[in-house]
């Protein structure tokens, strides 16, 4: 699908651009891979990276949140994968105007700009903190996820393709808690802190996370939100798992943090279909028919949740010190 194509990735210096690049140039023999981004530096680091491939991969400085810029990039473009966002939790509470422009307006402006160009599919990147958000942050991407369902309404019956990936912290990813507990493993601490030993996440690779958008590029007809089946695992697992044996101060909650990461709420389960290896919720718009239903899935019970607290699959401490070996090799 992907073969002679041109495809432009938004925010793609960052850890999913990387992986997203070696998957597509390891699979596919794509004619351009444009990475758009605002920092030139990040873009001359990789480069120089994918120096061997300079005749496929381009480099384009600009921000999403100038429309006009993103036109320009996308003439061309075939399909767009939307990763840039303003993703750290406290700035953007510090910096609530800046979380907006780039994370809301930003997201209008891509798919203003895709519409214009005529880019075949569009497929977004969001975050379990989008589902009943509790920090603005997720309050963004709640509406960022909307603005691109709601976009399909705007292409017409053979118009660009807007779908949503959603999944959550990415395992080793910049953000997440296994950099800041091997942080302080590397600095000689005993003691890793956990904010409540209730906590539970979800475990994805960045190889799972870039399969699932390229399942969405192939499979989407516009408005779904596809979500991977993927196992839970407890913070303090994770913890022994890193540093076996050592002592975990509970120090409190931060703003912002939830207990558990949620997926597909209750709500969402009147319109979630359950697949072999994923969840896709459709959209509910009086333009979208079940016609444009994918085959293969079922409707999940109702009042269905899904969340890393309730998971059916768990990863042990011992899983967990395996998967560590493996997945944070590759990032």
């Amino acid at each position: 699908m992907l073969n002679n194509k041109t495809i432009l990735i938004t925010g793609g210096t960052g850890s999913f651009g990387h992986h997203f690049v070696d998957y597509i140039l390891a699979h596919y023999n794509p004619q351009k891979i444009i990475i758009y981004s605002r920092d030139e530096y990040k873009q001359f680091i990789m480069d120089n990276e994918y120096k061997e491939y300079r005749d496929v991969l381009r480099f384009f400085i600009g921000d999403v949140r100038d429309e006009s810029r993103l036109r320009m990039a996308l003439h061309g473009v075939d399909y767009v994968i939307h990763a840039a966002a303003l993703k750290q939790v406290p700035a953007c509470e510090y910096n609530p105007n800046e979380a907006i422009k780039t994370n809301v307006n930003g997201a209008m402006n891509v798919i203003n700009a895709s519409l214009e160009a005529g880019v075949k599919k569009v497929v977004a990147l969001s975050t379990d903190k989008a589902v009943n958000p509790i920090n603005l942050y997720g309050g963004t991407k709640l509406v960022s996820d909307k603005l691109f369902c709601a976009a399909n309404a705007y292409s017409g019956g053979d118009g660009t393709r807007f779908s949503v990936v959603r999944y959550g912290n990415v395992a080793g990813s910049r953000g997440s808690v296994i950099p800041f507990f091997q942080n302080i493993i590397d600095n000689g601490g005993k003691a890793l802190p956990i904010t409540d030993y209730r906590m539970t996440r979800f475990w994805i690779s960045l190889e799972e996370g870039v399969k699932l958008v390229i399942k969405a590029l192939e499979e989407s007809r516009g408005g779904e939100t596809f979500i991977s089946k993927i196992p839970s695992f407890k913070i303090t697992d994770l913890a022994q798992a890193m540093l076996p044996g050592c002592e975990m101060p509970e120090v409190g909650i931060r703003e912002g943090e939830k207990l558990h990461e949620i997926m597909v709420t209750k709500e969402d389960s009147m319109h979630t279909y359950e697949y072999d290896k994923h969840y896709i919720i459709y959209p509910n718009y009086n333009w979208w028919g079940k016609k444009d239903i994918i085959p293969g899935g079922k409707l999940v019970e109702p009042e269905f949740e899904y969340s890393s607290g309730t998971n059916k699959e768990w990863l042990s401490v011992k899983q967990i010190q395996e998967l560590l070996k493996t997945d944070l090799d590759k990032h």
